[in-house]
């Protein structure tokens, strides 16, 4: 057991905690809430850790990295999601390596997610990166072009295109990120009712506003400092 396993298992209390207390203030249940634990740049060990406190979901940003630290965690029942931006020439790697493609932004690498996806006939759960600020951020589908890449990624048989995600702008005041997270759910509800179908799922908010994330619907928040503490200087 690593060292700090004692104070990631009361960080994950205390964030489930915080999760509770939100989801009861916008008339929800906490079980609607998947906290998926942010683990770039932590070891397979706090990794591990959390797991242990209950964490069943973890988000990698690269998967150079999560290749790495996989092989001592193959025995952990959870569900893994790609988090931070993919390079098409990754594609193949990353469709082995995850469970959950969060930052989806692009068609012509969603065709690549699904045929590598197609080779061993399974289906890969994404979510659609939308950019909400483009001075802030390279990340993410222009709002314009959403009901497209959604109508196209509908047509690929390995995908399953499960709802949106977006990483606003920081803001100093947790409360400023509000409109944003509102508009992500907006932009979802309008795809919904354009298709004709449930995208149950909302990946917003992080450390520092994701009690205002599920204020305003988030379904997954994206936790990491909360939980294992200040990353690791390079």
């Amino acid at each position: 057991m690593t060292r700090a396993a004692p104070s990631i298992a009361a960080n994950v209390e205390h964030v489930q905690e915080r999760i509770a207390r939100a989801a009861a203030r916008s008339g929800r249940s906490p079980d609607e809430v998947v906290l998926v634990a942010a683990t770039k740049t932590f070891s397979a060990e706090a990794i591990r850790a959390a797991y242990d406190a209950g964490i069943r979901a973890f988000g990698e940003n690269r998967v150079q990295e999560w290749e790495s630290k996989q092989p001592s965690l193959t025995d952990l029942k959870a569900s893994w999601h790609l988090i931070g931006h993919l390079q098409s020439n990754k594609a193949r790697r990353a469709s082995r390596l995850f469970d959950w493609i969060d930052s989806l932004d692009d068609f012509s690498l969603a065709a690549k997610l699904d045929d590598a996806a197609g080779e061993t006939n399974e289906w890969l759960a994404v979510l659609i990166e939308v950019q909400l600020d483009p001075r802030e951020t390279k990340s993410g589908i222009a709002q314009v072009d959403l009901p497209a890449m959604a109508d196209a990624i509908l047509q690929l048989p390995h995908l399953q295109l499960r709802g949106l995600m977006a990483v606003p702008p920081f803001c100093e005041d947790p409360g400023d990120a509000r409109p944003y997270f509102r508009r992500l759910r907006r932009l979802r509800d309008d795809l919904e009712q354009q298709f004709g179908r449930k995208f149950p799922e909302l990946s917003m908010g992080m450390s520092h506003d994701f009690e205002v994330a599920i204020e305003e619907g988030a379904t997954q928040v994206r936790i990491g400092s909360a939980i294992f503490g200040e990353r690791p200087k390079k």
